[in-house]
């Protein structure tokens, strides 16, 4: 079955707004709504996740722990549609906030999305080098730290919040 190429990116526009609300508000339900009840993610560092529940369970832990509730932007850096597949596929920056001194830590992983019609995703892939996380992640702890010195290292604020 093929979908229009607007009905898709019309798709992709609210997927990709809803992760950005997620990222500042650690709201991640209106994202998880972006896909189909029986929704399958499949995430290769965490594991596969089937419907929107074990979705949400997981992307709302993970994402409200300690240094992740400070990873609260999603740029893409491109996205291609295949309007004939229903994939959307691209680069998506995984972008903490910044620590305070004007730097950016990000790395990037490759998406594949599945559309499955009325405006929802039947699934995700999310392709990357768990390799270069690590180093992204302690060097934006180390800004963090130097510019937060009197701040507990855990939990704080979101960027909304502060």
């Amino acid at each position: 079955m093929s979908f229009s190429r607007e009905e898709i990116q019309d798709a992709f526009d609210r997927f990709a707004a809803a992760a950005e609300h997620g990222g500042r508000t650690g709201d991640w339900r209106p994202w998880v709504e972006c896909f189909v009840p029986d929704v399958h993610y499949v995430e290769h560092l965490y594991g596969e996740f089937d419907g929107r529940d074990a979705v949400l369970a997981w992307i709302t832990s993970t994402m409200g722990a300690w240094p992740f509730d400070h990873m609260q932007l999603f740029p893409w850096d491109w996205y291609t549609i295949d309007a004939e597949q229903g994939w959307v596929v691209g680069q998506v920056q995984n972008r903490f906030v910044d620590p305070g001194d004007g730097s950016v830590h990000q790395a990037p992983n490759w998406t594949r999305l599945v559309y499955a019609g009325d405006g929802l995703f039947a699934s995700e892939e999310d392709v990357y080098n768990p390799s270069h996380f690590g180093p992204m992640v302690t060097a934006w702890l180390d800004a963090w730290r130097t510019q937060h010195p009197d701040l507990p290292h855990g939990p704080g604020p979101r960027e909304t919040d502060r």
